[in-house]
């Protein structure tokens, strides 16, 4: 697939060297000198402009691309990139910076494919880090609802319950359960829970410690005098 990535600051070049991994074949576009000449040196095809240029983004093939990224530190470069990639019926991948979270999803999801916040994704990596490996947080649904995998410990209340007997709080919702082991899939009511199964559940930030209570137990992290990295 070809994809055209707006902008080859932090986000825009990790992002298209992961593409390019993936055996993708990526052109870039960015308007800072030094960034395109290191973008050059990296091997990357790149386009010297502005992304908010319809002339710019047209000598980045956007016609015939299978997405746009409009990754850049400007929203307002990033919103017009997508507006013109949408009229060549292109998918495209707006970045927001956290502040805009929730007022920029609400104003423009329609708009667009997709909305990323890369600073946000950075934080829940830390807070996986952090919290150790009961707890692993996967994705925010919306402003106050994430999606978490949860791993069952010895001393989970639910240990030994089945699915259907697990009584979480309101707001909150099992999507998928895996044994310890196996890949996770649907949730069926006769799964029982055993120390070390998962469940990705869904909830809402004010009972999440609720439901870790509930799930995980007291333990939040491995015991450091263990030796576990």
């Amino acid at each position: 697939m070809r994809f055209v990535i707006i902008g080859a600051g932090r986000v825009g070049l990790r992002t298209a060297r992961v593409l390019r991994e993936e055996g993708h074949e990526i052109t870039i576009v960015e308007r800072d000198r030094d960034r395109v000449e290191r973008a050059r040196d990296d091997g990357f095809e790149v386009v010297h402009g502005d992304g908010s240029h319809e002339a710019v983004l047209a000598e980045a093939g956007i016609e015939d691309a299978d997405g746009i990224g409009a990754l850049t530190s400007d929203l307002n470069v990033n919103f017009t990139a997508c507006s013109i990639a949408k009229h060549h019926r292109t998918w495209t991948v707006l970045r927001v910076d956290e502040e805009h979270r929730e007022e920029v999803y609400q104003k423009y999801a329609d708009e667009v494919d997709e909305v990323v916040y890369p600073e946000r994704l950075g934080a829940l990596g830390a807070k996986n880090a952090l919290l150790g490996g009961s707890i692993r947080a996967i994705a925010d649904v919306a402003q106050s609802l994430q999606v978490v995998q949860m791993t069952v410990s010895e001393s989970s209340p639910m240990r030994g319950y089945t699915i259907e007997e697990v009584a979480l709080p309101a707001k909150t919702r099992i999507l998928a359960f895996g044994k310890a082991g196996e890949p996770m899939g649907l949730p069926l009511s006769d799964d029982s829970l055993e120390a070390g199964d998962r469940l990705a559940v869904l909830a809402d930030f004010e009972v999440l410690e609720e439901v870790r209570q509930l799930i995980v137990g007291e333990t939040l992290a491995p015991e450091t005098d263990e030796g576990v990295a």
